[in-house]
Formats: structure tokens, C-alpha cells, sequence
């Protein structure tokens, strides 16, 4: 059974538990799919009251993450398992895409630990990428801190592991399963709802004109998409 480990490093590992121990993840991790471990960095903090940022060099707002205690933090981790990779959110990282979900959760992948630092305050000291695998973004806007895309991460590619969810094909035909190709609209029951009504093709049971149905709507979704965001 393909299998998968996050290692997460914040300062509030009770933003980040109620959510993975919820739906699918929850289900994950009592199948024995996933394993999550929470490391918090107070623990690594400097003197009495456990410190881990201070103010930049060179002046300027907010305070950075120091050093000492992320280096101590992610060490701790990796005494245990030396392959652990280590992703960073963060602006100057690359776009994380579903395409790269799928690299992390691919079979053929033998890095199946990945280790997540959630960074706070207005950043990091720069000598803590000299630590990280992985540098992502998860677009062009800033987050309080690290701990919605260490969510982000987790939940998509976990989804993409066998048994997490109930179809076979469920993580295959799916919005940018094949690209950037959007999925095709879906209905469920009731027939007619207020005026709108299910396309007549869904009702028809002829498979053949579903299927090209369904690519066309596809086609033209996902166009859409694009020339919105290049106009």
C-alpha cells in the first residue's frame, strides 16, 4: 500500500490538527495512508521565553524567523529519517500546481516524507533556504503564515493516493487532471430545479454522446478560463 508522511513545523500546530483529523484526511490516516506529525518550534525557541524571531538586519517592520530554532526544528526531524524533504511556503516559490501534487504523491517517488515549516511574522531569515527541497507558492498574495498551505498541500496530495477516495477514477477526471483542462459540469437530482433543468444528453443513457458532451464542455471551460486571464 503506497503510503505517505507530512511533518508539520509551527508555532500552532492547533490551527492545523482539527482540519487534517476531519473527512477524507481523518479517513486517510485510519487506513494507515497517511501519518502526520506535529513538531512545534516554541519548543526550539532561545532563553527563558523560548524566542524564535527577532528584527532584521538593516532596519525595517516585523520580525523574521530566526536560524537557530528552524535549523534545530527541522535537524530534530531529520536525526530520525535523513530522506525527509523539507517544503517551505513561501512568495519566492514555485506555483504549486497539481502537477506537482502529483509528483509528490506519485508511486515512483521515493521521497515520501516531506517535512512542512509553516513560517510567521514578516518572513524568514534567508539562510534557512539553504535547508529547503522545496520552495512553493500557492499564488500572488501573502498569508499570515505558513499553515493554510501546509493544509493545501496535505489535502491535495493525499487525495491522490489509492483507497483515500471512494472511486477509482475520482483523482483522474477532475479539473487539471490533464493541464490546465477544467472539468466538465456535473448534475445531480432533481431533473428541473427552479427553471434550470439538466442538460437532456445527461438524461439520454446514450454513453457515447455523454462522453462527447462532456469533452466539448470541458473544451469550452477551459478556454474560457484562459482568455479571461490573459485579456
Amino acid at each position: 500500500m503506497q503510503k505517505i508522511k507530512f511533518t508539520i513545523i509551527t508555532l500552532f500546530p492547533e490551527a492545523v490538527k482539527p482540519y487534517l483529523d476531519s473527512s477524507m484526511l481523518y479517513k486517510a490516516q485510519d487506513r494507515g495512508i497517511l501519518t502526520v506529525d506535529y513538531v512545534n518550534l516554541r519548543d526550539f525557541g532561545l532563553g527563558p521565553h523560548k524566542s524564535v524571531d527577532d528584527t532584521p538586519y538593516g532596519g525595517g517592520d516585523g520580525m523574521l524567523l530566526r536560524c537557530e530554532p528552524v535549523f534545530s526544528a527541522i535537524e530534530s526531524v531529520k536525526k530520525a529519517d535523513p530522506e525527509a524533504k523539507v517544503v517551505l511556503p513561501t512568495p519566492v516559490g514555485v506555483v504549486w500546481n497539481q502537477s506537482l501534487a502529483r509528483d509528490f504523491a506519485s508511486e515512483s517517488s521515493t521521497e515520501k516524507h516531506f517535512v512542512i515549516l509553516c513560517p510567521h511574522y514578516e518572513g524568514y531569515d534567508e539562510r534557512i533556504m539553504s535547508i529547503v527541497d522545496y520552495p512553493i507558492s500557492l499564488g500572488n498574495y501573502v498569508l499570515t503564515g505558513g499553515e493554510l498551505p501546509a493544509l493545501i498541500v496535505i489535502d491535495s496530495v493525499t487525495r491522490l493516493l489509492p483507497g483515500v477516495l471512494g472511486g477509482e477514477t475520482s483523482a483522474q477526471i477532475e479539473s487539471f487532471s490533464d493541464g490546465d483542462n477544467l472539468e466538465f459540469p456535473q448534475y445531480t437530482k432533481p431533473a428541473e430545479f427552479r427553471g434550470m433543468a439538466v442538460p437532456e444528453v445527461l438524461l439520454s443513457g446514450h454513453h457515447g454522446k455523454i462522453a462527447e458532451w462532456r469533452a466539448e464542455q470541458s473544451r469550452l471551460r477551459s478556454e474560457a478560463r484562459r482568455n479571461s486571464s490573459t485579456a
